[in-house]
């Protein structure tokens, strides 16, 4: 009588149990992936800095195919609407020396009409994969307005007399004092040199309603 009033009691439980248990295994199932999609984002912005800093032309559509390749598993590509994407900076300080350059100084040498400096700007910008997936952390240059730079249309390349003298080149960036004095030794970037900045960013695997939508990204300094 016992076991005849008991049937079905295990059904009800496991089911109780599964409402718990599904989402918990998928959730978890899930950050494991985004854990290992975060680990590639990580190292595929280090590839990229590393290839770009070394003079790589990620303009051009050969060198473009072994960044995609690098990426391949965050499903990079060259569409604009894709999964991940990669954002590659290069910036440099304006100093005097860097006016003086581009002629924006007065007749003592002093910098003269220098709009940027004391600042650091943007001399180049590639974006390959999923524009819209990530903005930069340093913010983009300025295309229009009286302000706007001119970027080339192929290699992403931003005229000296514009990154000195036009605001709209500068980059929200203060990270690294390029001239830091320790010791009476000054040490850091050279004048004229770049800083190369390599962002990756990917989307995140997702199981509505128990894991949102979400993105990973990491950067790095070269």
């Amino acid at each position: 009588m016992m076991r005849q009033s008991r049937r079905g009691a295990a059904i009800i439980e496991f089911s109780l149990v599964s409402l718990v248990m599904v989402p918990l295994v998928l959730g978890v199932g899930v950050v494991g992936v985004d854990m290992i999609r975060t680990l590639q984002t990580i190292q595929l912005a280090r590839d990229a800095g590393h290839m770009f800093a070394r003079g790589l032309d990620f303009s051009q559509p050969g060198n473009k195919t072994i960044l995609v390749a690098e990426g391949a598993d965050l499903g990079l590509t060259t569409a604009s609407d894709a999964p991940s994407v990669v954002i590659l900076s290069r910036l440099t300080y304006v100093d005097a020396s860097t006016c003086a350059a581009a002629g924006a100084v007065d007749a003592h040498g002093n910098p003269s009409g220098c709009t940027n400096w004391n600042h650091w700007v943007f001399k180049q910008r590639l974006v390959i994969g999923g524009a819209a997936l990530r903005v930069s952390a340093l913010g983009s240059p300025l295309t229009s307005g009286p302000t706007g730079v001119t970027v080339d249309s192929q290699t992403g390349m931003i005229f000296m007399q514009d990154y000195v003298t036009k605001a709209g080149a500068v980059a929200n960036f203060s990270r690294i004092n390029p001239y830091a004095v320790v010791d009476g030794r000054v040490s850091g970037l050279p004048s004229g040199e770049s800083l190369y900045v390599a962002e990756a960013a990917a989307r995140l695997w997702a199981v509505p309603p128990f894991v949102g939508p979400g993105t990973t990204y990491s950067y790095g300094f070269f």
